[in-house]
């Protein structure tokens, strides 16, 4: 099931709705005033009984006209949990590009962690704004996340995946150069509008094994990205353990797993995003995350 956060034309209200295969979005609280209120976070933290109603609600709802999609989760219970250098080749590129002040190896010895707030998030179709960036060195990084279900702390590798509540796409956009600047990530990644998140949710209960998911980032029609998250450094469940063994995760609690090769700074020079272009991320099952540059 791909649950999505939506509003009716007009209006400033959120929705839980579900998305169907061929784009509608159909009103879950219109056919089960249980599922009303709008607060995916909440909903989540229901667990399988408010996943129970969401799919039964799912066979009888209407669909919704001119509905305008959110981002799933607009306002996580945390900021963004964001995972750097986590894919072999991504961190090799990473190293050679000039961009990294973090640390000297190549290969990170354990998961780098960063975060993005809220204020970064926006949805499918909504501009990134470039302009932002003062240093012009914007990038994009298409990256599947994760979204948590069931919380904890100090969650082991083997429960990780029963905490898993879904899967989401993040674009995790980057002032390069701010990024270099002030030696951690966190104002070159979290500038308004750089956090692209969408287009909906697919439940866990659709990905029995989630390193098959298969992820492919355009610009402008050009594939530039293209893995399978079964290449990842740290796995999801190493991550969600890591996390979780300082941190209490809870429902709602979003966690991007990395970026794989093939982002500007890798070009020679580097390629940045500019005013005019359009990143489309898209994981099968999820999705198509596309957004307009600014």
């Amino acid at each position: 099931m791909r649950l999505v956060t939506f509003k009716k034309p007009g209006h400033v209200a959120h929705h839980i709705g579900a998305l169907r295969a061929d784009g509608a979005v159909l009103d879950l609280a219109a056919a089960d005033p249980a599922l009303a209120g709008g607060n995916m976070p909440a909903f989540i933290g229901g667990g399988a009984a408010m996943l129970d109603h969401a799919r039964k609600a799912a066979l009888t709802a209407p669909v919704v006209a001119g509905a305008v999609l959110c981002a799933p989760i607009p306002r996580p219970p945390k900021n963004v949990f964001c995972v750097g250098k986590n894919y072999y080749e991504h961190a090799a590129e990473f190293a050679g590009s000039g961009f990294d002040a973090s640390a000297k190896e190549v290969v990170p010895e354990a998961p780098v962690v960063f975060s993005k707030p809220a204020t970064a998030i926006v949805a499918t179709g909504e501009p990134i704004l470039s302009h932002l960036d003062t240093s012009g060195s914007t990038d994009y990084e298409g990256e599947l996340a994760v979204v948590i279900g069931k919380g904890g702390r100090g969650i082991s590798k083997a429960d990780a995946l029963s905490h898993v509540f879904g899967y989401t796409i993040v674009n995790d956009v980057t002032a390069r150069t701010l990024q270099h600047k002030h030696r951690q990530w966190v104002l070159g990644k979290g500038i308004d509008s750089f956090c692209p998140m969408g287009p909906a949710i697919l439940t866990a209960d659709e990905v029995p094994d989630p390193t098959k998911l298969h992820l492919t980032t355009h610009v402008n029609g050009e594939k530039r990205q293209d893995v399978l998250v079964a290449a990842l450094i740290f796995d999801i469940p190493t991550l969600i353990e890591c996390i979780s063994g300082y941190i209490t995760l809870e429902p709602g609690d979003v966690i991007a797993t990395g970026t794989p090769v093939g982002v500007g700074i890798g070009f020679k020079p580097p390629v940045f995003l500019k005013p005019g272009d359009v990143v489309r991320v898209e994981v099968d099952g999820i999705g198509v995350l596309e957004n307009p540059v600014v």
